[in-house]
């Protein structure tokens, strides 16, 4: 028996009582993805905070929770649209627990009842990835813009203060669309290749196009026709 145990004192018996309750109920901890599913979303976790067993005799020791299984990975969503991101063995995340059991609305979805009445346990995780510890914090953060960017820094587009929108990347840029229309100046360096059809003004400045009125001499061309 712990000595606490053998204690007369009615607030030492509460407080350790009260200490037990809490050493009950699990809320947030940071963890590690050791693997995730893409098809179900989900991630399986490894807690990276150990906890602490205390034996009959009072002695205590740390000990690594086990990996935990089947979290759903909570993307930033709403009407319709879903940010979504790779998720990499290794990520560092916040794994968030639910008050009560959610095996039946994961499963299902809904309103479901509680397939069994735990409370505050290591099965009902939520991943939240993005929290890092200090070696792994992101280089070069931005305290002024809006940025969504590769780690490293080399892709990245930012939303800054005055309302400017830059894009910036070492690798290439693909649009695919049935129309693009771009509405204001249009500044260029470097050089361009285009397939297809170029205009200008209704008029074809391709390598289709042809000119009037043209003559050997000195003479002037028409306009493209």
């Amino acid at each position: 028996m712990r000595r606490n145990e053998r204690l007369d004192d009615n607030l030492v018996a509460m407080a350790a009582a009260f200490n037990g309750f809490q050493a009950s109920l699990w809320t947030a901890m940071p963890g590690i993805v050791v693997a995730f599913d893409p098809a179900a979303m989900t991630a399986q976790v490894q807690p990276a905070i150990q906890a602490r067993l205390v034996d009959r005799a009072g002695a205590a020791t740390w000990v690594t929770l086990p990996v935990l299984v089947d979290c759903p990975v909570v993307f930033p969503a709403g009407g319709g649209f879903t940010l979504t991101f790779p998720i990499a063995v290794g990520d560092e995340c916040l794994v968030i627990f639910a008050s009560r059991c959610i095996d039946a609305w994961w499963q299902l979805g809904g309103v479901q009842v509680q397939a069994e009445l735990r409370l505050h346990d290591l099965s009902d995780g939520f991943v939240i990835p993005g929290g890092r510890s200090q070696p792994h914090v992101i280089p070069s953060l931005s305290t002024t813009d809006v940025v969504l960017r590769s780690d490293d820094g080399t892709a990245k587009v930012s939303i800054k203060a005055n309302k400017d929108i830059d894009l910036t990347t070492t690798a290439n840029i693909t649009m695919s669309a049935t129309e693009v229309n771009i509405v204001g100046v249009v500044n260029i360096t470097g050089n361009v290749a285009t397939t297809g059809t170029l205009t200008n003004n209704g008029h074809s400045v391709g390598s289709n196009h042809v000119h009037g009125g043209v003559s050997t001499g000195a003479g002037n061309t028409g306009v493209p026709t």
